[in-house]
């Protein structure tokens, strides 16, 4: 030890005051350094330069929704049904996606109020397993809706996907029409089906119910496609135009009906159920 350190131990300032891990959180479009509290406070929305960050499942309907909310079981599913393997396990994949989420799976749901309206809520989390369409996802989809169905009321997704789950094969694509039935039962009887793109929102889950809603409404700055950009590009042999696929883009030519800031999300989503809930006959 050096008589700098000595010296230090000795006087009431002397030692190295610790501080936080994680009281910064760096945006990643525009690199600026932020407050956590700041940015947190700030529904995870970059207050420089408007990036709205990805959240997961829980913080999402506590954004969402009234409190005392009722999250939904999830459904029990076969797991590994073709025992795929790649560079690992695909058991030893889902063991490490539950590690760092509190749920089982990449769809959570839950059923309560938005802004006093009635509503069943369904949000695809990223960040476990890229949000990919399994069976377990395929399941909580179609049990949210029937809820939904039972309770007479809206239904609204959040998408946020990378698209089907490859260690599922066949299993997984055969989601898309399963929950595409669901939609048409909610229309059928009438009832409101909302969908929330956030980014980003690509693949087979684009295929299916993130395109089916009565409104779709988009985060600023959301990806939202099929394919990639990338794929896209060497197909047509053409330079894609600036901003291609971004929430943005797609609502000027038509394909998404409104971007909403994550701010304005919630009062959106009780003016849309207001609008479109049943009408009692006259």
């Amino acid at each position: 030890m050096t008589w700098l350190n000595k010296v230090r131990e000795r006087l009431p300032f002397g030692k190295k005051r610790e501080t936080p891990d994680n009281l910064w959180v760096k945006c990643p479009r525009c690199h600026e350094m932020l407050f956590t509290k700041e940015y947190e406070n700030n529904l995870y929305v970059c207050p420089r330069c408007d990036y709205h960050g990805r959240i997961g499942a829980d913080t999402r309907l506590g954004q969402l929704l009234d409190a005392g909310y009722e999250l939904l079981d999830a459904p029990q599913v076969t797991e590994d049904p073709l025992r795929f393997k790649d560079s690992k396990p695909y058991t030893a994949r889902l063991r490490a996606a539950r590690a760092n989420n509190a749920h089982q799976d990449a769809f959570t749901a839950a059923a309560g109020t938005i802004e006093g309206r009635r509503a069943v809520v369904g949000v695809q989390d990223f960040t476990f397993m890229g949000g990919s369409m399994g069976m377990a996802v395929g399941d909580a989809f179609c049990a949210a809706a029937q809820r939904a169905l039972d309770e007479k009321c809206g239904y609204i997704v959040v998408t946020a996907a990378g698209g089907a789950r490859m260690q599922e094969g066949i299993l997984s694509l055969m989601q898309m029409p399963r929950a595409t039935v669901m939609t048409r039962r909610l229309r059928e009887a009438g009832l409101p089906y909302i969908v929330v793109l956030a980014d980003p929102t690509t693949g087979g889950v684009t295929a299916s119910y993130a395109m089916l809603g009565d409104v779709h409404v988009a985060e600023p700055g959301a990806l939202i496609g099929f394919a990639g950009q990338r794929v896209i590009q060497e197909t047509i042999r053409e330079q894609l135009p600036e901003g291609f696929q971004r929430a943005e883009y797609l609502h000027r030519h038509g394909m998404v009906d409104m971007v909403v800031p994550r701010k304005d999300l919630r009062g959106t989503l009780s003016d849309l159920l207001d609008y479109l809930r049943p009408r009692a006959a006259a």
